[in-house]
């Protein structure tokens, strides 16, 4: 690429959505980047638009010089996708259009795998998601179909950051539904273990995203 990117397509890749790299835009913008390699489009329906590696590194870049948007923003900061941890006092509504997010959620990042694991795997997490641990693993969930805890109910999962490095906490009190959410991040490319709480003796999982 020999030319930074315009005001607005600037726009457009700093607007992507934190975990995925999913873009909204116009059909011409969207295009544009594409056409220099900052953004591919999906295969499948819907056939969203997503940032590439270069894109990415775009992305966490300052822009060269401040200029004014050629264009209006193409996405609203409510825009942006968030993977339920479980417990949030603000969660979105469940229903067909959250579900069609979520799914689309897990392809993009699968495609995140393809473009940023040096072998292209999809079956193990990349760089992203060992940076992003909490989203990352709730992402695997919720797109597996697990159900998020609500506010202060005992029902259902919640992943939590721990103090170790590179892994996360789940917890669920049923104990059919916990090994569920083991089997579905092993899955997903995670190292799983169930340890008890000291204290309360409730079983949970420690979690960390797999290298190889």
């Amino acid at each position: 690429m020999t030319r930074p990117p315009t005001a607005a397509q600037r726009h457009v890749i700093d607007a992507a959505d934190p975990v995925t790299g999913r873009l909204r835009g116009t059909e011409a913008q969207l295009a544009a980047l594409v056409k220099r390699g900052l953004a591919f489009r999906h295969p499948r329906p819907p056939h969203d638009h997503f940032l590439t590696s270069a894109g990415h590194r775009i992305r966490e870049t300052e822009p060269s010089e401040p200029t004014a948007l050629a264009e209006p923003p193409a996405a609203a900061a409510g825009d942006v996708f968030a993977a339920r941890i479980g417990g949030e006092e603000d969660a979105p509504r469940t229903g067909p259009a959250r579900l069609r997010e979520v799914r689309g959620a897990w392809q993009g990042l699968l495609e995140l795998r393809r473009m940023t694991n040096p072998d292209g795997a999809t079956d193990r997490p990349c760089a992203w998601e060992r940076t992003h641990l909490v989203q990352a693993a709730a992402l695997a969930l919720e797109a597996a179909g697990h159900r998020p805890g609500e506010g202060d109910s005992g029902e259902g999962y919640r992943v939590r950051a721990t103090p170790q490095p590179e892994a996360v906490a789940v917890r669920e009190p049923d104990a059919t539904r916990l090994r569920e959410c083991a089997a579905t991040l092993e899955e997903a490319g995670w190292q799983v273990g169930e340890y008890t709480e000291p204290r309360t003796r409730a079983r949970y999982l420690l979690a960390s995203p797999r290298r190889m």
